[in-house]
């Protein structure tokens, strides 16, 4: 299998978040991961009751823009987003499918301005891992430590690993092998 994950940000996100994203995600996942712009415009998906962006309508943009070069897709947005029966969340995740973004805009809540940087990094990076996980089929874990727990608070995102447990790893270890018999 020589498709690669596409690391792309829509709105503002600095450039330079994208890069640890990248490197996470390749090691993650054991496939190459590459940064390259995909889908600039999100407009279609604000609501202005909500003043939120629908993820949803974004994914599916994402899936039709990207080639089939690309085996998944993660996009990094500085918006909130939300879906409909949630006041907002944090990403979201074609399960079993290609395209996953989060937002990075309520991953800082909490943090002070000054040295959170690098809690901020692993928010990012521990929420991307996560969402990227749902399109190999990975379901929400129990296990509290896992990457693919399920978080309802931020907190909840601070306290597990930015690694997969056992358990997922194995499917996912197996869902990576039946993708490259494809």
């Amino acid at each position: 299998m020589h498709a690669q994950i596409l690391v792309t940000s829509i709105s503002s996100p600095p450039p330079s978040i994208l890069e640890p994203v990248r490197l996470a995600v390749s090691q993650a996942f054991g496939l190459a991961a590459s940064t390259a712009p995909l889908l600039h415009d999100i407009e279609f998906a604000y609501h202005f009751s909500r003043n939120q962006y629908h993820s949803t309508a974004i994914l599916a943009a994402l899936d039709q823009a990207a080639t089939n070069q690309w085996l998944k897709i993660l996009a990094l947005t500085d918006v909130d987003l939300f879906i409909p029966i949630l006041t907002h969340v944090f990403g979201e995740a074609q399960m079993g499918g290609r395209a996953a973004m989060l937002s990075m805009y309520r991953l800082a809540d909490g943090l002070p301005d000054a040295g959170s940087g690098s809690i901020f990094s692993q928010r990012i990076v521990k929420e991307a891992l996560h969402e990227l996980g749902h399109t190999f089929h990975l379901k929400h874990c129990p296990d509290p430590a896992c990457i693919m727990h399920y978080c309802r608070r931020i907190k909840d995102v601070d306290h597990k690993d930015q690694s997969f447990c056992r358990y997922c790893r194995i499917l996912l270890d197996e869902e990576i092998a039946r993708l490259a018999r494809r």
